[in-house]
């Protein structure tokens, strides 16, 4: 059928699927961004959708008589839910937080598709502004935010995270792009990626944002992209290949120098390259060629940096490079290196001052005024 059942194994032990008996399979399958529970009949092969308020169902295993998952909606955070295998019937065991915030301040998700490069279409998942105190004056388009997720073949999810509503609750609109490459459309959208990392991702995020200037939802003059790892590096990418379309951005932990990434990189993605790139050092010359610290001459606009110390993944030398060179060329620039932390970062304290430096940097940058009160940046050439 024409859906999504399987994912990249990004650690180990990841299920899809499990068997509940010799003949009976309970999986998960994606079509357009929303993720549904099912049971498949191994014998006849039918496929029997089963009722859930969920939109992301992730890990699968069965227990004795009952089955496990975790699931999550843009209303629910992610959930463990435990689910009878006679009946059918569910109960959450826990949740990952508690909803504590007004739902006047919450923005629900709406999956576009988006006209891209070579005439094909992208997908993403937007959110608007949304704050029941406030409101933007008249005729005036929001600031953009776009999201480029890592992996980079794994997926933006609608499930409900603070970290994309702490934007939209502060006048930001939010584009959380699903770029050729990533799961959950199907194996053909998956393999655009092949051979493209660094080309497919930069245009379809780019596309994704000039995408709602056309449509009147965002300001030309206030786009920004973020990023973590592998979408660091989107985001690296994107401000340096395709520096007309954004006029900000913050790479979490990316990728500056694929080189450097390949004799770095850990075993168990040690050859993930090969496929997304070419293999190396064969294909050499393309991962000069797509690394954005290679061309920081392209690079005209401000940038915003944060590193763990302690980061095995992506070493914190990646983002010290790209640091020095955007400073050198005298372009503004912030750098955050976070003590004790390793790829992403787990720690409130640090997760709310990347948060809240990340909104400052940007209020510098687009010139808007606080309502939070935040502890200031140090930002190099501004």
């Amino acid at each position: 059928m024409e859906a999504e059942f399987g994912e990249p194994q990004w650690v180990f032990g990841m299920f899809t699927y499990d068997f509940v008996s010799p003949t009976k399979i309970l999986c998960r399958y994606s079509q357009n961004s929303t993720w549904y529970l099912a049971w498949l009949d191994t014998s006849s092969k039918k496929l029997t959708k089963i009722a859930a308020p969920f939109t992301d169902i992730l890990d699968i295993r069965k227990g004795k008589g009952f089955a496990a998952f975790i699931a999550g909606s843009p209303t629910q955070p992610f959930s463990l839910i435990r689910m009878e295998s006679s009946t059918g019937k569910m109960e959450s065991i826990r949740q990952a937080f508690e909803v504590t915030v007004d739902a006047g301040y919450l923005s629900a998700p709406t999956s576009i598709t988006f006209p891209t490069t070579g005439g094909q279409e992208a997908h993403a998942i937007y959110y608007a502004p949304k704050n029941k105190d406030f409101a933007a004056p008249e005729g005036e388009h929001p600031p953009l935010m776009v999201i480029s997720h890592g992996g980079p073949t794994s997926a933006a999810l609608t499930t409900l995270r603070y970290t994309i509503q702490y934007w939209t609750s502060r006048g930001f609109a939010v584009l959380d792009v699903n770029y050729g490459g990533s799961t959950g459309y199907g194996r053909t959208y998956r393999q655009r990626l092949n051979g493209n990392w660094g080309i497919v991702d930069v245009d379809d995020c780019c596309n994704g944002a000039l995408y709602l200037v056309e449509q009147g939802l965002a300001d030309p003059k206030r786009l920004a992209i973020r990023g973590g790892s592998a979408g660091g590096y989107t985001t690296l990418a994107c401000l340096t290949f395709r520096n007309d379309v954004f006029k900000a951005g913050a790479s979490y932990y990316g990728i500056s120098d694929l080189e450097v990434m390949v004799a770095d990189d850990h075993k168990f993605e040690s050859r993930y390259s090969d496929s997304l790139i070419g293999p190396y050092p064969e294909r050499k010359d393309l991962y000069h060629d797509r690394s954005p610290i290679n061309f920081i001459q392209n690079l005209s606009c401000p940038i915003i940096l944060f590193q763990g110390d302690e980061d095995k993944v992506v070493l914190p030398n990646q983002s010290q490079m790209m640091f020095e060179a955007v400073r050198d060329k005298e372009l503004p620039v912030a750098y955050l290196l976070f003590e004790g932390e390793q790829h992403g970062f787990r720690k409130a304290e640090n997760i709310k001052r990347s948060l809240e430096a990340e909104l400052y940097f940007y209020s510098k940058i687009f010139g808007f005024a606080l309502a939070d009160k935040i502890e200031p940046v140090h930002i190099e050439n501004l």
